[in-house]
């Protein structure tokens, strides 16, 4: 057995190795000594730099690698904003949105997290529209509406969790425009059911569209729709009211 004072010598340099074998750790933690905060910084401003040149496809490459190298380091949560951001840009709207729900979901009290939930209904609104719609002028609410649907829950959230973020007001704009999108498809899909002969859907489509989307644009051709849909189904007392509510809805606010 030792002696008193040689054991208490023994403990004080196991102490000693301990500090310095968790100095060295911290050490070569990223983003914790001072050359990599340098790195750290400068590889952020080239990601900057090239999400204002609009080259979105190297501010990912640089923020990505800024997520890997630096995941606790000062610009962190930052960069992961811009990559969502960057992914959103570069016509990459799956990845956006993953990378938005991950924010929120690891993030959900931070100061910028009305950002993701608003990149996270931007890009998915971007899925409503295609190059070729617009290149053919074609309607795009004669495709899938799940996007639109999805894109208006998403911005509805916003709005409601935030309802004074600064992307508020932009998001309820949005809303409007979805919820004409989402009543056009209906129109569409009831028009096609005319065309079919089926007009008990038809009509069912058009009762849906007045319901959900009373405020919207095609509620004057709905009403037609629904009107001849009565029509064919011998439904003469339905047909003759709503052609009333079409000519009072021509009738001009005095």
């Amino acid at each position: 057995m030792l002696p008193l004072p040689s054991m208490r010598f023994t403990l004080l340099w196991i102490a000693v190795l301990a500090l310095l074998l968790v100095l060295g750790g911290c050490a070569s933690t990223p983003g914790v000594s001072g050359g990599d905060n340098a790195a750290e910084e400068k590889l952020y401003t080239a990601a900057h730099e090239a999400l204002q040149a609009g080259d979105y496809q190297l501010a990912i490459q640089h923020l990505e690698e800024l997520d890997v190298k630096y995941p606790f380091g000062s610009h962190a949560l930052q960069a992961q904003l811009d990559i969502a951001y960057s992914y959103y840009k570069n016509d990459e709207p799956e990845s956006a949105l993953a990378t938005a729900n991950r924010f929120i979901k690891m993030n959900p009290r931070h100061k910028n997290v009305d950002y993701a939930y608003y990149l996270r209904g931007l890009a998915t609104f971007k899925q409503t529209s295609g190059t070729l719609d617009r290149l053919l002028k074609r309607d795009p609410a004669l495709r899938n509406s799940r996007a639109a649907e999805e894109a208006l829950q998403y911005f509805a959230e916003l709005v409601s969790r935030f309802p004074d973020s600064a992307y508020a007001g932009d998001a309820r704009q949005r809303m409007i425009y979805l919820r004409d999108y989402l009543a056009r498809y209906e129109l569409n899909v009831a028009r096609y059911y005319m065309r079919r002969g089926a007009f008990v859907a038809a009509a069912g489509r058009g009762r849906h569209i007045l319901e959900e989307f009373d405020q919207t644009s095609v509620v004057p051709d709905t009403l037609q729709l629904l009107a001849d849909a009565y029509t064919r189904l011998g439904l003469t007392d339905l047909a003759a009211d709503t052609q009333r509510v079409i000519e009072l809805n021509k009738t001009p606010a005095l």
